[in-house]
C-alpha cells in the first residue's frame, strides 16, 4: 500500500492494529491508550486517517454482491486510487478534515487540556455519565449528580441511592439486589430498572424483568408501605415521601416514554457526511446542556464519525481546537457556537 503521508511503517502498523480494535469495540483502557496514541503524534492521526479510510474502501467492496443494484465501481480497484483518491480526499477538505479523523471517534474521556478554550460553569453538567461494575457483575450508570453507596453481604446486595437518578442492570444470583432511597426499598433478583428521587417522590422504571417496591426495615422511616408493591418491565410507579404512607399506583408507561426518560443514557451517535445541525440535534436529545448554532455557515459545516452522546466537553473540545469554533456560555445550560 502506497501512502499519501510520510509516515513510518510502526505508524502504518500501529494504526491498523486501532482499526482492527475499533471495529471490535474499545474497553476504557484502550480508549484512554488510543488517546495517548493520537496525541503521541500528529503523524499518528494521519496513520490512523488513512487506514480508517482504506478499511472503508475494502469493507465497500466486500458488500457490492450483497445488493443486486449495486452499479459497477470501475475505479474501486485502480492501481492508482489509493493515491489520487486520498490527496483529492484531503485538498478538498483539507488539515480540518484530517484532525477530525484523527480524533472524532469520541468514545473516551480525554484529559483535560491545560488552557481550554470552552469556559465551564458547571463540570457537573458536562461530566460524562459514570458507570460503577459491580463485584457480582452488575452494573450502575449515574445520571449527572447522582451518588450511590454499596454493602454486599453473604446474604444481600444493599445500594443506597444517595441523590439523584441511576440506571441499575442487576447480575441474576441468589442474593436479592436492593435500592434503598429515601426509606423506601426496590428489591430485585436480576432486572433493569432507574431509580430516580425528587424532593417529594420517589420514582421507579423497570425496563427489564420485575421489582418490588416497599418500605425500609427501620421502623423510625417515614412513608412505610405495607406490602410490597411489584412493578414490571414496562411500568413505573411514584411513591410519594409526604403523602400519609399507602400503596403507591403502578401505570404502564409507553416506549417512547421509555425513551425519553431513558436518553440520558450514554450511547453512540454514528453520523456519515452529516450536517452540523444533525449532530447538534443528537447531542441535545439526550444532554441537559444544549449547543445552539448561531452561525449558518457552521450549519452547514459535513462531519463524519462516532461520538459518545454524553462526552459533550471532548466535543466542544474537538470543535474549538481543530475547526475554528467559538464556544460561547449562555447562561448554564446553553452553549452558543460560531465561527471564530
Amino acid at each position: 500500500m502506497t501512502h499519501s503521508h510520510h509516515f513510518s511503517e510502526d505508524a502504518a502498523r500501529e494504526a491498523a492494529d486501532w482499526v482492527l480494535r475499533h471495529d471490535r469495540g474499545l474497553s476504557a483502557a484502550e480508549q484512554d491508550e488510543f488517546c495517548a496514541w493520537l496525541a503521541a503524534s500528529a503523524l499518528n492521526g494521519a496513520a490512523w486517517a488513512e487506514t480508517r479510510w482504506a478499511w472503508g474502501e475494502i469493507d465497500r467492496l466486500a458488500g457490492l454482491h450483497a445488493s443486486f443494484r449495486s452499479m459497477p465501481d470501475p475505479d474501486l480497484l485502480s492501481p492508482d486510487r489509493f493515491g489520487r483518491q486520498t490527496s483529492r480526499r484531503w485538498g478538498v477538505w483539507g488539515g480540518a478534515m484530517l484532525a477530525l479523523a484523527a480524533a472524532l471517534v469520541l468514545w473516551f474521556r480525554p484529559p483535560a487540556p491545560a488552557t481550554s478554550p470552552v469556559i465551564l460553569p458547571s463540570a457537573r453538567l458536562l461530566a460524562p455519565i459514570e458507570q460503577l461494575n459491580l463485584s457480582d457483575g452488575s452494573a450502575i450508570q449515574l445520571n449527572r449528580g447522582a451518588g450511590v453507596t454499596t454493602h454486599f453481604t453473604a446474604l444481600e446486595r444493599r445500594v443506597r441511592l444517595v441523590s439523584g437518578e441511576a440506571h441499575f442492570k442487576v447480575a441474576h444470583e441468589a442474593r436479592p439486589f436492593l435500592v434503598e432511597v429515601a426509606g423506601i426499598v426496590v428489591r430485585a433478583v436480576g432486572t433493569e430498572f432507574t431509580v430516580r428521587v425528587e424532593q417529594s417522590a420517589v420514582d421507579v422504571l423497570v425496563t427489564e424483568g420485575r421489582v418490588a417496591v416497599a418500605g425500609a426495615r427501620s421502623p423510625d422511616t417515614a412513608g412505610v408501605i405495607a406490602e410490597p408493591v411489584p412493578v414490571s418491565v414496562g411500568e413505573r410507579t411514584l411513591v410519594s415521601l409526604v403523602a400519609p404512607p399507602a400503596a403507591p399506583q403502578v401505570e404502564k408507561v409507553s416506549a417512547d416514554e421509555i425513551q425519553t426518560r431513558l436518553a440520558w443514557l450514554p450511547d453512540r451517535l454514528d453520523f456519515t457526511d452529516a450536517p452540523m445541525t444533525e449532530i447538534l440535534s443528537g447531542f441535545n436529545r439526550r444532554n441537559q446542556v444544549q449547543l445552539i448554532l448561531a452561525d449558518a455557515e457552521l450549519g452547514r459545516l459535513r462531519l463524519s464519525g462516532t461520538f459518545r452522546s454524553d462526552n459533550l466537553e471532548a466535543f466542544l473540545h474537538l470543535m474549538t481546537t481543530s475547526f475554528g469554533v467559538r464556544a460561547d456560555w449562555r447562561g448554564d445550560r446553553e452553549v452558543v457556537l460560531t465561527r471564530r
